[in-house]
């Protein structure tokens, strides 16, 4: 088979354990991103299978009508909110979504954007190298309120630490992660409004769907203290992109700290987020590491073999295979 590796943004995938069992198989990586349904469909033209890691890459179904060759596209993460999955079934491509990531490493990200905001390590880093000595004072945790939206795997790793870390947790989400965080010795805020009104530092560990999207407004930024941090490595738009940009040039909250933005990758620079001096940007790198990688397209890898061995068992649309 003909296999194409899609946004391949550190050149990695050939270095990977998996990598050599697809010997024998024609494999192409693609190191830039193509989101333009034509120009995406061009490109995956004359291949019978593509590995998506996660949802850096759509298919619409204006992409998928236009595939004249692929069989199969093999997702990792079990999240295919981003593919049409209906016309992936007309048009007879096998869908898989292999196995997911441990949270730990978009937990660890986290801690490490509070820090670094809370601390100016970027800017303290870059006045050292400029030749100034201390140029700024950081803020500690201990003793602040940690906000924590989304008790969920992620969400509930983040909450811990803070906890160890001295400070006061207290948490909100749907009624089910509430009950979880209650079980597990946590404060619910009073509030969904109360959450954002008293927290020195409020985290986003929310999915993406229909229903979350933009689920946090104008109205909730502006609660927050102008001493506060709002953290978002989750997804982009569950934060509506204007109002976050308007909420910190007003200063409420006084900073914010962002691993994932409403359109990705963002190339050249170019977004107002990076523009802001109170906004700490990182290019997705949440679950970017050795370990998940290796994890994540070992799945993947799986799938192809799978289907080249006439066999599908992660797909989510077997249906498909009739075709």
């Amino acid at each position: 088979m003909k296999v194409a590796v899609l946004d391949d943004y550190q050149d990695v995938f050939h270095t990977l354990k998996c990598y050599p069992r697809l010997k024998g198989h024609e494999v192409v990586a693609f190191h830039d991103s193509v989101k333009e349904p034509a120009k995406l469909a061009a490109r995956l033209d004359g291949f019978d299978a593509v590995i998506l890691l996660q949802q850096r890459t759509p298919f619409p179904r204006a992409a998928v009508e236009k595939l004249r060759t692929l069989k199969i596209i093999s997702q990792s993460g079990r999240n295919v909110t981003h593919l049409d999955v209906a016309a992936c079934t007309e048009k007879g491509i096998v869908v898989c979504a292999s196995g997911g990531g441990l949270p730990n490493h978009t937990a660890e990200l986290t801690w490490g954007l509070i820090f670094a905001a809370l601390r100016h390590i970027p800017e303290e880093v870059a006045a050292l190298k400029a030749g100034k000595w201390q140029t700024m004072l950081g803020t500690t945790v201990v003793g602040r309120t940690l906000g924590v939206y989304g008790y969920g795997r992620i969400g509930s790793l983040v909450a811990k630490v803070g906890r160890a870390f001295g400070m006061k947790v207290i948490c909100w989400g749907r009624e089910s992660t509430i009950a979880k965080a209650r079980e597990d010795g946590f404060e619910i805020a009073g509030s969904r409004e109360a959450l954002f009104e008293t927290s020195d530092i409020v985290t986003l560990h929310i999915a993406l769907n229909k229903e979350t999207r933009g689920i946090v407004k104008y109205a909730d930024l502006a609660r927050m203290k102008p001493t506060a941090l709002i953290v978002n490595t989750s997804r982009g738009p569950i934060i509506e992109a204007e109002s976050l940009v308007k909420a910190l040039k007003e200063g409420r909250p006084g900073f914010g700290a962002f691993d994932v933005f409403d359109d990705e990758p963002i190339i050249g620079g170019n977004h107002p987020l990076l523009k802001l001096p109170n906004a700490l940007c990182t290019p997705h790198i949440g679950y970017v590491d050795i370990d998940t990688y290796e994890k994540y397209y070992g799945a993947t890898v799986d799938a192809v073999l799978a289907y080249a061995d006439g066999k599908t068992p992660t797909a989510v649309n077997p249906e498909a295979i009739k075709k």
